[in-house]
């Protein structure tokens, strides 16, 4: 008689933006050289051009991709769930996988909920509790952990949000960040490394909706007070392509001769830029994970952040988008170097870099090994 062959299980890996994309693509790598599963990659199109250089830098090519309709939060999200649930009827899956917080994660969660198909929740746990500081991430990824089956927490502080909320210990995996996975992955295949001697540059960026209105042009003022403080420092920006941006960053920046405003960089040229880097001022969450891999200090520009292990560890500082403190926490740590040279080797507290291998390790034993019970709560 022949032998029997082994189930393989179909998973289903939904992305949408840029930071999806980055956090998945190590996950993605690793389930393709795993036997038991055949994972496809299913792209809602969030975002569009910037999606495409990041699948492009991954090497990854969607096996399907959802068309955008319209152009607010509400249209996207009745388009993209359609679409959805004509993917999830398509075939027979036994897994989605989602990561972090956004509208196309969020979707992407609830059609698997919906045709009873396990979800499994990259980045889970993180949170401010505070439903308007990340808006609306915050929400949604309190939602996503209300759905999903697998919860994989990056620290340790992840896991205890998501067993202080009620989810039982067998349903979550400490695992790290795969944001590290992804460095380390560019580092080897796209040869990023330190290409300066010396200090290096500011790195800037800023985009974040909470910080939208007055919050932008304090931070912009104090660019160009730090810039015109310490003219042999440059500054390196890279300029969301939101209006909301782009007006204050050019009419308060745009004719300081040390500050070099870009184009939004690509996810190799961000990490080189991190490379290079001697200090980071951002309200971005992907780079307080981002940068400590580098060494570089990170100064918050938010009133409270999600990732508050940057914060214990050393590694990043919150300073919020007031102009006055701004300046004074760039200036004390040029001056004192002993302040900074603990932030630069701090580490980095968001994992070593096996997070994808513990995923996979992870889901092969609940989907191959065992029987797979429904979510519960504690």
């Amino acid at each position: 008689m022949p032998a029997a062959t082994k189930a393989v299980h179909n998973i289903l890996l939904v992305s949408g933006t840029r930071p999806e994309i980055i956090k998945l693509a190590p996950v993605y790598h690793a389930l393709r050289q795993a036997p038991w599963a055949r994972v496809q990659w299913l792209h809602t199109g969030q975002h569009a051009d910037m999606a495409d250089q990041i699948l492009a830098c991954f090497d990854v090519v969607p096996d399907i991709t959802l068309s955008r309709t319209g152009s607010s939060l509400l249209e996207f999200s009745t388009g993209c769930r359609q679409q959805l649930e004509a993917a999830m009827l398509g075939q027979e899956w036994s897994l989605v996988i989602v990561q972090g917080d956004t509208e196309s994660a969020f979707q992407g969660a609830l059609a698997g909920f919906y045709n009873r198909v396990p979800v499994a929740h990259v980045e889970a746990g993180l949170r401010t509790y505070n439903l308007a500081r990340p808006f609306p991430e915050e929400g949604l990824r309190q939602m996503i952990s209300r759905l999903a089956r697998f919860h994989f927490a990056p620290t340790q502080r992840a896991r205890v949000a998501l067993q202080t909320e009620g989810i039982a210990d067998e349903f979550i995996e400490l695992t790290g960040n795969t944001v590290i996975d992804a460095q380390q992955w560019t580092c080897a295949h796209r040869g990023v490394k330190r290409s300066v001697q010396g200090r290096g540059h500011l790195l800037v960026t800023v985009h974040r909706r909470e910080n939208w209105g007055t919050d932008v042009q304090e931070i912009c003022h104090a660019v160009a007070e730090i810039a015109r403080q310490q003219p042999d420092l440059q500054v390196l920006f890279p300029v969301h392509l939101n209006p909301v941006i782009q007006g204050p960053v050019n009419q308060i920046l745009g004719g300081i001769s040390n500050v070099k405003l870009t184009q939004p960089l690509d996810y190799t040229g961000m990490q080189q830029a991190l490379a290079d880097a001697w200090m980071v001022l951002t309200d971005s969450g992907g780079l307080q994970e981002e940068a400590p891999t580098f060494g570089v200090p990170v100064l918050v520009l938010r009133d409270e952040t999600e990732r508050p292990e940057a914060i214990e560890a050393g590694c990043a500082l919150l300073t919020g988008a007031t102009r006055s403190a701004i300046v004074e926490e760039v200036n004390r740590l040029t001056r004192d170097n002993a302040a900074y040279t603990r932030m630069a080797q701090a580490g980095n507290p968001f994992g070593d870099g096996t997070a994808s291998a513990q995923i996979v390790a992870a889901l092969k034993l609940s989907l191959v090994s065992a029987d797979l019970p429904q979510p519960v709560l504690a």
